[in-house]
Formats: structure tokens, C-alpha cells, sequence
């Protein structure tokens, strides 16, 4: 199922926007993305996964990702045949040095300890698969992929 989840399939849909990276629009990139993902019918438990992985994904970008600096956000949301929902959470932060070590749970870069470092763990359980790119300087892309159960239009 995970192999698949990755591949998906054709889009059938897809939106992106850009966002300033204010702590003010996480809560308008889960409306959002739930808003577009209800399109493909999924049932109560996987949309509030996605709104969770996005919320995530997204805070990553404006508390890690551009520290105390600004930016944007750039998302997208692709609903794929075969009932994969694809997102893409884009920043053009700081980037992440090592982000096999960034992914491990508890990890995290406050020093002030106001984090968990739970972030990529969370995304990770609620998606069927994850993907992290990064590079130091030039910004960070998190790629989730969610299989929907078989309930739906795509």
C-alpha cells in the first residue's frame, strides 16, 4: 500500500498557494487543505490526519524554517487517481543540515526547549509516507502521500 501511496497516480485535481509564513495562516492551510481534500470524500479520521500532517508541516516551516526571519510558504495539493491525496509543504528557509538526524523523535534545535522535536514524527504517523528534501541556505520540501479508504468519487 505504501509503495502505491507514493506513486499514486494521474492528478485529478490539484491547488497550490502561497503563504506568508505567519503563524496567523497554519490555521488557514488546514481549512484549506481540508476544504480541497473533501472533494475526494474521505471519511472524519483521515481528514483530521491531514489537517494534523499540514498543521505540522507547516508550523516546521515558520518556527524552524525561517526562525526570525520571513518568508513564504508555498503549498500544494494533489488529489491523484486511485484515491491519493498528495502534499507538498515548500520553504526557502534555512534549511535543515542533517534531516536523517531532524527526523529522529525528540530531536529539535530549541535550545529554549519550547519544542518537542516531535514534528516529522507526527507527520509521519498520520501519512502513508513521508519524504523530507532539504538543503542548507536554499530551504526545505516535505512530501506526504495519503491513500484514502475506498469510499469516494476518484
Amino acid at each position: 500500500m505504501k509503495q502505491k501511496a507514493e506513486t499514486g497516480g494521474e492528478v485529478v485535481n490539484r491547488m497550490q498557494v502561497k503563504l506568508p509564513a505567519l503563524s496567523v495562516n497554519e490555521g488557514m492551510a488546514r481549512a484549506m487543505v481540508a476544504a480541497f481534500v473533501s472533494q475526494a470524500d474521505p471519511n472524519v479520521t483521515e481528514l483530521a490526519d491531514i489537517k494534523c500532517a499540514v498543521s505540522e508541516a507547516v508550523t516546521n516551516c515558520i518556527v524552524h524554517g525561517y526562525r526570525d526571519s520571513t518568508g513564504y510558504i508555498i503549498l500544494t495539493v494533489s488529489i491523484l487517481s486511485g484515491r491519493v491525496i498528495k502534499i507538498e509543504v515548500k520553504d526557502k528557509g534555512c534549511g535543515i543540515p542533517d534531516v536523517k538526524q531532524a527526523r529522529q523523535p525528540l530531536f529539535t534545535t530549541d535550545a529554549a526547549g519550547e519544542r518537542s522535536g516531535m514534528g516529522f514524527t507526527v507527520m509521519e504517523s498520520f501519512t502513508d509516507r513521508l519524504r523530507v528534501t532539504s538543503k542548507v541556505g536554499k530551504g526545505t520540501t516535505v512530501t506526504m502521500y495519503r491513500r484514502l479508504s475506498d469510499r469516494g468519487r476518484f
